[in-house]
């Protein structure tokens, strides 16, 4: 019951004094609100080139340089590590083409066979995936090219030189989906390895019994000359490389743009938290002086109420009570400041960013994380004034009544 009271003459002191009360407020939103619109150009710029390289699965590929030798136990190992996302063994690139034809377009492709699996990253995920021996997703060149889409049929065709014989077979085909955009940039068809295995051996010489194709049998177990991997995120692509390098396997990624960007996020945050800190702690000094003098000022208004029956506690809780709204009146008076400095800046630069993209931008934790500072660093600087105040004595009143 006491402290209501203590709130209820603190309030009615801070309304009183209104021109004060928003001096404080006044000063701490103009040192708030700078640090908001400086985070969030660290936070738009930065974090948009982070989840531009999180978002795109090209940035976690891991690309093997040359052709090896990689088995399926190979394969196998990488593929139940939990830092890789997606690896599939890949043909000899000259044995993974073959030709496509359909009815909407008059025109023979040349096609790359693309080695694909469920989970393939570049693919959308769900029923538009290859599948069998005889469903494909098409890059969206070569759909275009071809005038198909989900769910048309195709013909592809294979030949090989057999025994001084020059022979050719058909390959029926159903589109099951088309890839982005940015999936593949030449004309491609994402098959299943069963597939591309097949095409591999028929141009080998290699009997393939699933497709009806004679040859010669495999005496040996099957190596692959290179695979397709994915990181499971851009942080775990050096530990891959690492580990390739060990095995004498030399990959291509985009490791140096990854940590580029994470160099420039680590330094701008250090540049941000030590700006972030100077002036948290400027503004904790300045405002701890102010409420110092303001208790100096209020000796005998304080002293009074000692006098009347107020406790020390209940004296140390005005400082901090007041200083509790000016947290919450500047940090709202920063938040404006900040929503008017990103509009204008995002305005701005709104032709040279793409759709959705903000160059100044904050996130609903990041206000609440700046409400929390704010509000224990003032009620810091009121526990000193506070300190003060509890140190009056209630005969200090009676001497300049």
């Amino acid at each position: 019951m006491q402290i209501f009271k203590s709130l209820r003459l603190a309030t009615k002191d801070y309304i009183h004094e209104w021109q004060m009360s928003g001096c404080f407020a006044l000063a701490l939103a103009a040192v708030l609100g700078p640090m908001l619109v400086l985070f969030g150009l660290k936070f738009g710029i930065v974090g948009g080139m982070l989840d531009q390289l999180i978002e795109d699965p090209r940035n976690r590929e891991v690309i093997p340089v040359g052709s090896g030798r990689f088995d399926r136990a190979w394969i196998e190992q990488f593929r139940r590590r939990d830092d890789v996302e997606f690896v599939v063994p890949r043909t000899r690139s000259l044995a993974a083409t073959f030709q496509l034809k359909s009815t909407s377009a008059s025109r023979i492709i040349n096609a790359e066979l693309i080695s694909s699996d469920y989970g393939d990253p570049l693919l959308n995920q769900g029923e538009d995936l290859p599948s069998g021996m005889n469903r494909v997703v098409l890059s969206h060149d070569l759909a275009k090219k071809l005038n198909v889409a989900k769910g048309d049929t195709l013909e592809g065709s294979v030949t090989r030189r057999y025994r001084g014989k020059k022979e050719r077979v058909a390959v029926p085909l159903k589109v099951s989906g088309i890839a982005p955009t940015v999936a593949f940039a030449r004309d491609g068809a994402f098959a299943t390895v069963e597939l591309v295995e097949a095409i591999e051996d028929f141009r080998d010489g290699r009997a393939v019994p699933a497709m009806g194709w004679s040859g010669d049998r495999l005496h040996e177990q099957r190596t692959y000359p290179s695979f397709r991997m994915y990181a499971r995120s851009i942080y775990d692509v050096e530990n891959i490389t690492n580990d390739l390098l060990n095995q004498g396997v030399e990959t291509r990624t985009k490791a140096a743009d990854i940590a580029l960007v994470m160099r420039m996020d680590t330094n701008l945050s250090a540049v941000y938290w030590a700006i972030a800190i100077i002036g948290l702690v400027g503004f904790s000094l300045s405002l701890g002086a102010s409420l110092w003098a303001n208790v100096d000022r209020k000796r005998k208004e304080l002293s009074v109420l000692r006098l009347v029956g107020f406790r020390t506690g209940q004296i140390v809780w005005f400082p901090v009570i007041q200083a509790f709204y000016t947290a919450v009146i500047g940090w709202i008076m920063a938040v404006a400041i900040f929503w008017g400095a990103s509009l204008a800046i995002n305005g701005m630069l709104a032709d040279q960013l793409t759709p959705g993209q903000d160059v100044c931008r904050l996130l609903p934790g990041h206000y609440l994380w700046a409400f929390l500072l704010t509000t224990i660093s003032a009620v810091i600087s009121a526990a000193m004034a506070g300190y003060r105040s509890a140190r009056i004595e209630p005969s200090e009143g009676l001497r300049e009544i």
